[in-house]
């Protein structure tokens, strides 16, 4: 059988159609590898992200439970948050402000953070304050002074979850200050009287309402669905998803309540436990705290409302509907996507075991 001879420049087409082809189909290919490895790295290298919200973050760390998980979520959550620093105040439970400070002290050494500054803020209340402000060394002095000077570098969210008279004071000492920040403020059962971190001190609260600054009210509202009350955890939860959970200190830690811990995780346990007297695993407290951080990294974990700023007046919630300045109010919290994302940025900030 003789062959048949090649056509030249069909044969050349036929060539260069399939390299043409094949270019394409690899094009295609790499795009798509790139654009996952691109993912990834977003993933891995958000810490440094210009993206990140700088906040501080202003605590009554000993008060109870809430405000140790609000400060290791938020630690964890390095590709959402940077924290520039936590400034401490007392409220009545929680003892002296020492012991505030150093409960938080606690918590940043366990989330190996300890790089991170950690200031002294109010002891007393407002009030008890005010006409002390123009001395070198009043109540509060130190946190005041970082807040307003930390917010004239740079874009930053107070995170509040305590009573505000740190605010308050700031806002007294210099009040450009309402110009250059925005605060997110863990408290009141508005429109219903009470709360904790409210009645701390009312002075302060209303002083903060009044000015200009912006403000976000995460709600609490005991007993009630709509509030932060609702996000709560067992202590079985707590018992079977925690311990051992977070990176291994650099150096152990006495908790609070004594005993020695390596991990947030098993501080957590420990906290629970000692919260309060209870019989049986079904106990369940909320993680009021670690919602008003929460928000702010997923703003579909809530609901908000504009409404007139209202003013607390012998103890009860007085509208002013006519009032021009305007604060955001978040309530009706998704529990379950909160709790799962806890959950998983505890796990996520374990290390892998071999």
């Amino acid at each position: 059988m003789l062959n048949r001879p090649y056509n030249t420049s069909f044969f050349t087409f036929i060539v260069c159609f399939l390299f043409i082809l094949c270019i394409g189909c690899g094009e295609k290919k790499n795009s798509n590898y790139d654009a996952i490895s691109e993912s990834q790295v977003t993933l891995t290298t958000d810490k440094n992200s210009p993206k990140r919200i700088k906040v501080i973050f202003d605590t009554d760390a000993n008060n109870e439970l809430d405000d140790q998980h609000a400060l290791a979520y938020l630690l964890f959550n390095e590709h959402a948050f940077e924290t520039i620093g936590v400034t401490v105040n007392a409220t009545i439970n929680g003892g002296e402000l020492k012991n505030h400070y150093d409960e938080a002290q606690r918590i940043l050494k366990l989330c190996n953070k300890e790089d991170i500054p950690l200031i002294n803020g109010a002891d007393k209340s407002y009030s008890e304050i005010e006409n002390t402000i123009d001395k070198s060394d009043y109540d509060g002095r130190e946190a005041v002074d970082f807040i307003l000077n930390e917010t004239k570098k740079d874009s930053v969210t107070i995170i509040a979850v305590g009573k505000l008279t740190n605010i308050a004071l700031a806002l007294k000492k210099d009040s450009t200050f309402a110009n250059r920040t925005k605060i997110v403020w863990l408290g009141s059962n508005y429109p219903h009287p009470g709360e904790y971190n409210q009645e701390n001190d009312t002075v302060a609260m209303n002083y903060v309402l009044n000015s200009s600054i912006p403000f976000e009210m995460v709600t609490v509202r005991y007993g009630e669905p709509s509030g932060t009350d609702a996000v709560g955890v067992s202590v079985h939860e707590i018992n079977s998803r925690m311990p051992g959970k977070g990176p291994i200190a650099k150096e152990a830690v006495i908790g609070r309540h004594d005993g020695v811990f390596n991990t947030f995780g098993d501080y957590s346990v420990s906290l629970f436990k000692n919260i309060e007297a209870h019989d049986n695993e079904s106990y369940t407290r909320a993680l009021f705290d670690m919602v008003a951080v929460a928000v702010l990294k997923n703003q579909s974990w809530g609901k908000t409302r504009t409404i007139a700023t209202p003013i607390l007046i012998d103890g009860k919630w007085v509208e002013r509907p006519n009032n021009s300045r305007k604060i955001v109010l978040w309530e009706d919290f998704n529990k379950e996507a909160l709790l799962a994302d806890f959950f998983e940025t505890m796990q996520k900030a374990t290390p892998k075991t071999k």
